[in-house]
């Protein structure tokens, strides 16, 4: 990750998280208001707000390992992230709704504004947690394709060798047919041959890509 990258990211981060918090705290304030005027006191009113935006983190949570591990999202997880959301909307939307239709819209935007920096917080942090998991998937993959190419040189070092000793060396256009090599590759394995040769093998014997 380029410095510009983590710039990018990191206040992206804290961009989100600063409208979070804040929105949070509002959209708190509003569900707490709705609950005591429906019934709810003491300890039990200012918990129960709680349950709706854990509701919503815990689905989250979910999502993310689904997507992390790059498995299928279990639907109970989609159902009550989309249950908390209605429920917070639901709350905030009561709070405002004596005010009239603006009212209700005015306070429902804490709400909106909470489970969508929430989301995107978590689009980041997706974005992250999959290329960390490509990263070692893609050097693994090089890794193999480096040992494959180095065999097939190491084969083609040993078919030359031999078909130096018995007086019909291949030649270049041989090696890269039969050994899948390029040109440099087929350079490189005919260097070879000639260095451990220890300079013996004559001119002709190991001849240049065609």
């Amino acid at each position: 990750m380029t410095a510009a990258e983590r710039a990018i990211r990191w206040s992206t981060i804290a961009a989100v998280s600063a409208v979070a918090i804040v929105a949070g705290w509002v959209s708190y304030d509003h569900a707490l208001a709705v609950v005591r005027a429906h019934g709810e006191s003491g300890s039990v009113a200012w918990l129960y707000p709680g349950t709706i935006d854990g509701l919503i983190y815990s689905a989250s949570m979910v999502l993310l390992d689904a997507a992390r591990r790059q498995r299928q999202a279990p639907p109970l997880a989609r159902w009550m992230l989309g249950a908390g959301i209605v429920a917070t909307l639901a709350a905030n939307i009561a709070a405002g709704l004596h005010f009239g239709p603006v009212g209700a819209i005015v306070a429902a935007w804490p709400a909106l504004a909470l489970v969508g920096s929430y989301e995107l917080l978590m689009v980041v942090i997706r974005g992250s947690a999959a290329a960390i998991s490509e990263a070692p998937a893609d050097a693994a993959a090089d890794m193999v394709l480096a040992q494959v190419a180095q065999d097939a040189e190491t084969a083609a070092q040993v078919a030359l060798s031999a078909t130096i000793a018995a007086g019909n060396p291949l030649s270049g256009r041989q090696l890269a047919d039969r050994f899948g090599l390029n040109r440099a590759q087929v350079a490189r394995v005919q260097d070879k041959v000639r260095a451990a040769a220890n300079g013996h093998a004559r001119p002709q014997e190991v001849s240049s890509p065609a």
